[in-house]
């Protein structure tokens, strides 16, 4: 064999190997996001009263496609935080607030067109935060703790102006079914904690006592070396559990990068024209 004909063999081979990872790969997307904006609270617990004030938030998401259904189904984490300093309509009292949130959703994916798709499916939820009111004496924070099953919905949609490819997607997360912790009306936190003097703290919640939303809408913007996502945050939480009401309405801009990589799944396909 001379050398020709073996440089003409390795080629082959090399090209077929890439071939075959390139056909076997999946799509995954991380983005990581913070964001500022404005939060209406109001937690009768600690007052009567509407707290407001600047929020900051933060988003890190992972985004994708699972041999799951013939790639149909993809998976998605998100850990969410926030913090909050917010003041009454008087400024005579200040409140600092914070959580974060653990959410893993399955998506089935429908292909609408080449450049459209629709998502749907079921989404798991972990939410641990707190309030601090600083002028209240005996109670003066509120534990904020609960676990969700929510209904999940997103479109994603691919399109170029100029030549310059952009991608748009808006979701929307409700909650269905969950379980939260809340004092009773009048209950302290001593008598929970230190005397034993615990009753119906572990609530269930539904939309009928709970009704909460997540509204998302991003657009990804490619630069020559990195991928940014500008986004809008509407997050709806209340609930009214033990006679005692709880409210915290956000509106907040987001903007981060995005990073997109593939990974190799062996005897693994992904359809074509998945979008992440």
């Amino acid at each position: 064999m001379n050398l020709r004909v073996f440089l003409i063999h390795c080629s082959l081979l090399i090209g077929c190997c890439l071939a075959v990872a390139q056909e076997h790969t999946r799509p995954v997307t991380h983005a990581t996001l913070f964001g500022i904006g404005a939060v209406n609270q109001l937690d009768s617990y600690l007052s009567p009263l509407n707290y407001t004030g600047p929020q900051f938030q933060f988003m890190h998401e992972t985004f994708r496609a699972t041999h799951l259904a013939d790639s149909a189904i993809s998976f998605q984490t998100l850990w969410h935080g926030n913090l909050a300093y917010t003041k009454n309509p008087t400024d005579k009292a200040k409140q600092v607030g914070g959580d974060l949130s653990y959410e893993i959703t399955w998506h089935y994916n429908f292909p609408v067109t080449q450049d459209l798709r629709i998502l749907v499916g079921p989404q798991a939820n972990a939410s641990l935060g707190f309030l601090y009111n600083m002028r209240n004496g005996n109670n003066p924070a509120q534990l904020l703790a609960s676990l969700q099953l929510s209904a999940s919905a997103a479109a994603i949609y691919k399109f170029h102006i100029k030549r310059q490819p952009f991608t748009a997607r808006y979701q929307l997360d409700v909650p269905l079914l969950g379980l939260m912790f809340s004092p009773e009306y009048g209950q302290s936190y001593y008598e929970i904690f230190s005397l034993g003097n615990s009753g119906h703290n572990i609530c269930a919640t539904h939309p009928f006592n709970a009704f909460s939303s997540r509204h998302f809408l991003s657009i990804d913007i490619p630069l020559r070396n990195i991928t940014l996502r500008a986004g809008y945050l509407c997050d709806i939480r209340q609930s009214h559990v033990n006679e005692i009401k709880h409210h915290s309405y956000t509106h907040a801009f987001m903007l981060g990068w995005v990073r997109h990589l593939r990974i190799v799944r062996p005897r693994r396909t992904t359809p074509e024209g998945y979008i992440m």
